[in-house]
């Protein structure tokens, strides 16, 4: 499955060759018609209340920014490139900013402007069925009084966010839009630890099996957390940069109230980072029990091949001496000779079965 959607992306891709840089050609699933429609949120709020409401593509035209309160826009559909540059039109957003939020496979990165500051990361899902992970961007423009946040798809990620400002006497209402940035950002590395506490729960699960009984299912479910991993350490890696870059504050877009729980998101990806390598090392030395068990396997079988072949081969020598064309050789005119070379053949497979078992070839602990 995942073949043709490479292609398709591909397709994407192809359509930007020759444009000019801050085209506006969305990077994504090729397959937009089964994506939800686009919808836009706004959460106006202070010390005193809040308002929340659904906004439509007349609404977005004649939106009126308001410095006195803190505005959060969420964006849904990042595939409808007629909406994502009305917002930023509207939020005097440059057009390169436009151009990296349609495209949909970049990696985490920052630039930072005058009035505002770009982000990108990813938010991770892991399907425990298929071993697998998958993931959407996340998008946030920072402001002095105001969010943007952009996702491919309504999931949920940011309810909790919600929650809390919604909650009456939420103290996140007193704080400014920085912070409500900063629990984004810690609500998305959450999600990593969950994610990352599951493959570690699959691949404790996988390490018992494989020293039961390694089958060629238990290879491929080791490939798919192999991949899962890398997937989670490309998304990390930029992501632990990106939140470094945001604790220098070079522009002054977080207030310093805000900075200490900005370094311990940092820490949060420091040791995620440290915590998926070990799963790594894990999983490349289950491959190599994988491999270890799969020879001495082999080894055993070729063993028990030979066993076999060996408790024949006295048998078989002492069938052809008494098949050659001789007139005269012992027990050919005998009456019992036919029983007398049974009972030689079944006494020396005895002693070979004997010598076998002293040595201990025929045990599978040898």
């Amino acid at each position: 499955m995942k073949k043709p959607r490479l292609l398709r992306r591909k397709k994407h891709r192809v359509s930007k060759i020759g444009l000019p840089p801050g085209a506006l050609v969305y990077v994504g699933d090729a397959d937009t018609k089964n994506l939800a429609k686009p919808k836009v949120s706004k959460i106006i709020y202070d010390a005193s209340g809040l308002i929340e409401c659904e906004l439509s593509i007349d609404d977005i035209a004649n939106f009126k920014r308001d410095d006195t309160k803190k505005v959060w826009l969420n964006i849904h559909g990042v595939h409808d490139a007629a909406l994502i540059k009305q917002v930023g039109d509207l939020f005097h957003l440059h057009p390169l900013v436009i151009e990296d939020i349609l495209n949909t496979e970049q990696r985490p990165k920052i630039d930072e402007f005058d009035e505002y500051i770009f982000l990108e990361t990813r938010l991770f899902y892991y399907h425990a069925e298929s071993m697998s992970t998958s993931s959407e961007q996340i998008s946030l423009v920072l402001g002095h009084n105001f969010l943007l946040t952009f996702q491919e798809r309504s999931t949920g990620a940011f309810e909790p966010i919600r929650e809390r400002l919604r909650a009456a006497r939420a103290p996140i209402r007193d704080l400014g839009v920085d912070y409500l940035a900063y629990a984004l950002l810690d609500s998305i590395v959450d999600r990593y630890f969950s994610v990352l506490e599951e493959v570690s729960d699959a691949s404790e699960i996988l390490e018992e099996q494989l020293f039961k009984s390694p089958t060629n299912a238990e290879l491929h479910s080791i490939h798919q957390l192999k991949h899962s991993s890398i997937e989670l350490r490309r998304a990390v890696w930029p992501l632990r940069e990106v939140i470094n870059c945001l604790t220098r504050n070079e522009k002054g877009f977080f207030k310093p109230a805000t900075m200490p729980y900005l370094r311990d998101v940092y820490d949060h990806t420091v040791n995620f980072i440290e915590s998926l390598e070990s799963i790594r090392d894990t999983l490349s030395g289950m491959m190599d029990i994988y491999m270890a068990s799969v020879s001495q396997r082999v080894n055993l079988e070729l063993r028990a091949l030979t066993v076999v072949a060996m408790l024949f081969m006295p048998a078989t020598l002492i069938a052809g001496i008494f098949g050659m064309n001789f007139r005269h050789m012992p027990w050919t005119d005998h009456d019992n000779g036919f029983w007398y070379a049974l009972a030689i053949m079944t006494g020396i497979a005895l002693v070979m079965i004997l010598i076998f078992w002293r040595r201990q070839w025929l045990s599978s602990k040898s």
